[in-house]
């Protein structure tokens, strides 16, 4: 029996990811997958996001049958055990023998021979208890078993094909514990059920609270909706005659959600006429404002600097761009006749005028983007936000000069982690005097007179004076967004 090129593909995919720190929405969409068959795709997503999202739950599964500690198992068998036990777990009609069979080829194909017994008997001892592998905590939080033809039917929608069991019952109370203990019980239970790290999970809590922190995990664990903006009455008119369903954006007035069909398949999209964003993301761009020199001081990939020139056509922009493989795409995204993008480092670049408006979008943790990126949950480390902390202070403080006089600057992240956002625009503020915190319930309250804003209550989007989306309360990924005006 040969491999279906949807598991081929997965286990490739997977592979990379934990090889070159690759993105799978990204290898996904690349050009050797994005030709493959709707179904095969469709499959090949599934499998992908799903055994990267319930990594730490698939972990504990092939533990109970292996003989082996898996943290000494090769990445090769071990990423054909999670692939094999995915569809064990998860995919209602796959067929049990033919996961397991798949699996053990795949690891022939990686030149791990003498491993295919191994994962034949870890397999097939998950098979034989498939119905009662997982052992359900309070939450319930472990998703339905999906069929291949449901599969199918979702392969045409380019959001991870994922898992959908929402986890909304309340955390079981034991017994009277100190509020301190409360929040690990509650953490534990959460990055258990909902298969995210301790570590970031505690921190969430701590942050926003038990109910809160539930609703971050579960989010992440859902394929999230995928958002374009689209302006253009004849550019949706050709795509509905397509088979693209369009629903409204649940955020902005010109953003849609794709209920069915393939954008990605679509002429437009391979024109550049439309590309997806999350609806938090369109929102950042949006608060940036208007003036007629403007600067985007992390420009790539460029859904943000698009916007921008879009509002802005009669203003000179300049798009920064460290990396020159993503300068070289952000100019194809980007080839509006008003836009300059520069292959440079905020922190190195020296303009001839300041700017009247700034963004400065900041490399950063991703932690509020989850349920599109999972892989980013087992690659951060606790670690990693203090350096990030220390990048984004040098890049937010290099945007600073650049701004005039009246000049704005909007920084933003999609992280969760106060390291990144609140400490890093007050420790900004504190060496920049000539700067103030401005309100971002201000510039909400434009957008909506300025008919762009659909959501109906700004006053859920703010966090004090700043922006904050949260996955779970907010219909899209979290962002947090610091508008800094220079006096």
């Amino acid at each position: 029996m040969s491999i279906s090129p949807a598991r081929v593909a997965a286990f490739d995919i997977l592979l990379r990811i934990e090889h070159q720190d690759a993105y799978a929405s990204d290898l996904l969409h690349s050009s050797q997958y994005v030709k493959m068959s709707p179904a095969d795709h469709g499959l090949a997503t599934e499998l992908v996001m799903g055994a990267l999202r319930w990594r730490s739950l698939l972990d504990g599964q092939i533990k109970r049958f292996s003989a082996k500690a898996i943290e000494r198992l090769d990445i090769e068998v071990l990423t054909a055990l999670r692939l094999g036990a995915y569809q064990l777990i998860f995919l209602e009609r796959v067929p049990g023998r033919a996961a397991v069979h798949e699996s053990v080829e795949l690891v022939k194909r990686a030149r791990k021979m003498s491993a295919a017994p191994f994962v034949n008997a870890v397999l097939r001892k998950l098979a034989s208890s498939a119905t009662d592998a997982i052992e359900r905590a309070p939450l319930k939080a472990v998703p339905q078993r999906r069929s291949i033809q449901e599969l199918e039917t979702s392969a045409t929608l380019d959001t991870t094909a994922g898992l959908k069991s929402p986890a909304d019952q309340e955390l079981s109370r034991h017994g009277p514990v100190s509020p301190s203990e409360q929040q690990g019980s509650s953490a534990a239970k959460l990055a258990q059920q909902f298969a995210h790290p301790l570590w970031l999970v505690t921190r969430w809590v701590q942050h926003f609270g038990p109910d809160q922190a539930q609703s971050i995990c579960n989010y992440d664990q859902h394929p999230p909706d995928t958002a374009v903006r689209l302006s253009d009455p004849k550019l949706i008119a050709e795509l509905i005659q397509q088979g693209i369903q369009l629903a409204p954006g649940r955020i902005l007035t010109p953003a849609r959600r794709i209920q069915s069909g393939s954008i990605t398949r679509t002429r437009e999209f391979a024109e550049g006429q439309v590309t997806i964003q999350d609806e938090g993301s369109q929102l950042v761009a949006l608060l940036v404002g208007s003036g007629s020199r403007i600067l985007d001081c992390c420009a790539a990939p460029g859904g943000k600097t698009r916007i921008l020139a879009e509002r802005n056509p009669q203003a000179s922009i300049v798009a920064l761009e460290l990396h020159p493989h993503r300068t070289r795409l952000l100019r194809m995204l980007v080839a509006a006749d008003h836009v300059q993008v520069i292959n440079s480092d905020v922190r190195q670049f020296s303009a001839s005028a300041s700017f009247d408006c700034v963004l400065a979008d900041v490399p950063c943790s991703g932690t509020g983007t989850l349920a599109h990126n999972p892989e980013i949950k087992w690659r951060l480390k606790p670690e990693d936000l203090q350096d990030l902390q220390g990048r984004q202070l040098s890049i937010l403080r290099a945007a600073m000069q650049q701004v005039a006089p009246g000049g704005r600057l909007v920084y933003s992240t999609c992280s969760l982690e106060p390291e990144e956002n609140e400490e890093v625009v007050s420790m900004a503020l504190l060496a920049e005097p000539t700067f103030h915190l401005g309100a971002a319930r201000v510039e909400l309250e434009r957008l909506h007179a300025e008919g762009e804003l659909a959501w109906k209550n700004p006053d859920l989007l703010v966090s004090g004076a700043f922006l904050r989306t949260i996955p779970g309360l907010h219909p899209c990924d979290g962002f947090f967004v610091a508008i800094l005006n220079k006096t």
